[in-house]
């Protein structure tokens, strides 16, 4: 194990993994960590019931993590996502029969969860935006072909064509979100993946079909 450095303050440096802080927060005693490096050691310590700072082991409350780390009802970290209400819990939100029959991941479980269905889906809009560029050009290729003796038939074309290019455009904004996503994907994010994921289930089915 990486022993704890009490210089990391000065260098900019996180005393656990000793690379420069990410979302830094302080504890109460005042030493900078790490946000996630912190709540892994809070949520290790909470085991055994003794919260305290990773270098002076002066008490610590996990409401130093802020917004996101701590439920607002109970100032306690939270440990699960629920996939029904998408709400991150702590162990007595948990424990409370609104969520009884609900299914909830552990945090560890539910980045790494969302973060395949995310890739998962990107490979499929891709692929979906691929056969959408075939699609347009073969109409493309059609409305060519038949010249100006089909006057009576542009406006359906040209308007299912227009129909074709915005859901190529759309497919890709929507694979450059889920990239972003995907690529800072941590306990916060995890409402804005499942919010993200929920609307693409929506587009898929107004696509144009082949």
């Amino acid at each position: 194990m990486i022993p704890l450095r009490e210089d990391s303050r000065e260098e900019g440096l996180c005393p656990i993994c000793q690379e420069g802080l990410k979302e830094a927060v302080s504890t109460d005693c005042g030493h900078l960590f790490c946000r996630v490096c912190l709540a892994q050691h809070l949520g290790k310590a909470s085991a055994s019931g003794v919260l305290s700072c990773p270098l002076c082991r002066k008490p610590c409350s996990e409401g130093v993590l802020g917004a996101g780390y701590t439920c607002h009802s109970h100032q306690k970290k939270v440990c699960w996502f629920c996939e029904e209400s998408r709400l991150l819990l702590c162990v007595e939100c948990r424990g409370s029969p609104e969520h009884s029959s609900h299914c909830e991941l552990a945090i560890e479980n539910a980045i790494s969860h969302y973060k395949e269905r995310l890739n998962r889906r990107i490979r499929k809009l891709k692929k979906d935006a691929c056969e959408l560029q075939r699609l347009r050009a073969q109409e493309e290729r059609l409305q060519t072909a038949q010249g100006p003796g089909h006057l009576e038939d542009v406006p359906a074309e040209v308007s299912r064509l227009l129909g074709i290019s915005r859901a190529i455009t759309y497919l890709s904004n929507l694979v450059t979100d889920l990239e972003t996503v995907a690529k800072k994907l941590d306990v916060n994010m995890l409402k804005s993946a499942s919010d993200l994921l929920n609307r693409i289930f929506l587009f898929l089915g107004v696509l144009p079909s082949s």
